[in-house]
């Protein structure tokens, strides 16, 4: 796919892949939209005139330009004192999605959001009775990483504890048989097909070591948490975000 030329047709191009419903894709729109303004150093929009402004024409190279990064900033600290930061944190989610999937396309060099980190808001709600399926086909539908894509779509077939999945090794997993091996013990897990997929692009060539791993060894509870609250922030209407317990449901082991 060509590199656009233009902000906005990256913006569709994004919105477009993400598989995300009406609703979502619209929330989306409004907050990509908003980042426009910040990028020629100009203050958005409020109220009823944020939704009916056109955002300025802007050309996606901007975002690779050394001043890219400083304009970013200041627009978001504009928008925390003018919106709140629960509200300017979700925007910044949104940018921080779309700008991973349009490295991903080849079509930034930079990272125009490195260094950018949401204000602190008091913890993110658990819903108690889990996602129901429209909203957890929504979370599953996000454009994340590969890892995140993996550990989300086991914690759903499994409804197996976060703390259990994030143990696992790569030789625990009967990849053929989608479940793990029985040498472990307890009852298995088991997945359906797209979660193996997802395994088997994670593991692909490696016989041992951590299943969910960074650069520095096993990925951690507090640091799965924290993608997957800040991934989940601009679906939440409310723009706290979701605990990975709300992945598993309820009734689950």
């Amino acid at each position: 796919m060509s590199r656009p030329v233009e902000y906005a047709v990256a913006v569709d191009r994004y919105l477009a892949a993400t598989g995300l419903g009406t609703g979502s894709r619209r929330v989306y729109r409004i907050a990509l939209a908003t980042w426009a303004w910040g990028l020629v150093d100009r203050a958005a929009p409020l109220g009823r005139g944020r939704r009916n402004a056109a955002p300025p024409a802007v050309p996606l190279a901007l975002l690779d330009t050394p001043q890219a990064a400083r304009r970013l900033r200041e627009a978001f600290a504009a928008r925390s004192a003018a919106v709140g930061a629960r509200t300017a944190n979700r925007e910044l989610s949104v940018l921080v999605a779309a700008v991973t999937w349009w490295r991903a396309q080849g079509w930034l060099t930079g990272d125009p959001v490195d260094g950018l980190r949401a204000l602190p808001l008091p913890g993110p709600r658990d819903t108690g009775g889990g996602l129901d399926a429209d909203r957890a086909r929504e979370v599953l539908g996000l454009p994340a990483p590969l890892r995140e894509q993996a550990l989300w779509h086991l914690l759903h077939d499994t409804g197996a504890s976060i703390e259990r999945v994030l143990a696992l090794d790569v030789d625990h997993l009967d990849l053929p048989g989608r479940r793990t091996r029985e040498r472990l013990g307890g009852t298995p897990l088991r997945w359906g097909e797209a979660t193996g997929r997802l395994l088997a692009l994670l593991t692909l060539g490696r016989v041992a070591g951590p299943v969910f791993r960074t650069g520095r060894g096993r990925l951690s509870y507090r640091r799965a948490a924290e993608v997957f609250t800040a991934a989940t922030r601009p679906l939440d209407p409310g723009g706290w975000g979701w605990t990975l317990r709300d992945l598993r449901g309820p009734g689950r082991r």
